[in-house]
């Protein structure tokens, strides 16, 4: 089997939809011998990175890399530069019309117009992920949420530390996951996706995904392989809490599906996503 047919064998069987993509793997797209086994990865959802992973002497080549890639049958959504540098216009253009293309992840984003312009210099169809970087950007979530062509928000939690001098704890970085997340209920947009961890420590991974989660986050960032196997388990329910939601429904239908009091709509609204979701990620009920 070829490394395409089994790239496309692999999408095929997991086909997990990007709205509760779980990990996104970002891939230099200079390393072109990563495409292809990223893209058989149990990444979620793979990102080609054109922006803040490659040279600038190098980005007309690593665009070529990325279309070239598409183009041959490969699906992948590609993280462009921002809209204020000299190559944000080249890129759009360049990926425009380019098969195998998902939808883009626009660095740097700091205002709704950002977005939708990205979006319409396309083609009018692409999704944008908005990937809020700064203070200004974090203050502006609830205007980029909203912004025509926006499908979900993503942290660039290193660019913000940088940006603010704050620290990585998850006491300082509650405020800009709490104000991604809420801005993407207001939006009306999937959960955020949030920043990477960057290290190879696993035990390190699995706490820094549970505050993903505990955060409300339902996705993350990830820059090696190793990591999408422990992020995609962190954010999928649990075995317990499918057999919960299994129960719950169960009860609930043998009841005529009556509401017998306040609590009995939240539980049953928490119960049918657990159940979406473990459809879609083949969690099976603990026995």
């Amino acid at each position: 089997m070829t490394s395409s047919t089994a790239a496309e064998s692999i999408r095929s069987t997991r086909n997990i939809p990007a709205d509760i993509a779980r990990s996104w793997l970002l891939v230099n797209a200079m390393k072109t011998e990563l495409f292809d086994q990223s893209a058989i990865s149990r990444a979620d959802a793979i990102i080609l990175d054109i922006e803040d992973a490659v040279d600038p002497s190098q980005k007309d080549t690593a665009r070529e890399n990325v279309i070239n890639w598409l183009s041959g049958g490969g699906q992948a959504w590609v993280r462009i530069n921002d809209a204020t540098s000299p190559f944000w216009a080249d890129d759009l253009a360049g990926l425009r019309g380019t098969p195998g293309l998902l939808g883009v992840m626009l660095a740097k984003t700091e205002s709704a117009d950002q977005v939708t312009e990205s979006f319409h210099r396309m083609d009018g169809k692409t999704p944008v992920i908005a990937l809020v970087e700064s203070a200004l950007g974090i203050e502006e979530a609830n205007h980029i949420a909203r912004a025509q062509g926006a499908f979900r928000l993503a942290f660039g939690s290193g660019d913000f530390r940088r940006d603010t001098g704050m620290a990585a704890t998850p006491e300082a970085m509650a405020y800009p996951r709490a104000k991604l997340v809420v801005a993407s209920r207001v939006g009306n947009l999937p959960g955020p996706i949030d920043g990477p961890t960057v290290g190879t420590n696993h035990p390190i991974l699995r706490e820094q995904t549970g505050i993903t989660v505990t955060m409300g986050m339902t996705g993350k960032l990830c820059l090696a392989i190793d990591q999408t196997t422990v992020i995609n388990e962190v954010i999928s329910p649990t075995p317990s809490d499918v057999a919960w939601a299994t129960d719950f429904m169960s009860d609930f239908e043998a009841n005529g599906r009556v509401i017998r009091d306040g609590s009995d709509l939240p539980r049953l609204g928490r119960a049918e996503k657990i159940m979406k979701l473990a459809v879609a990620f083949g969690v099976q009920p603990s026995l």
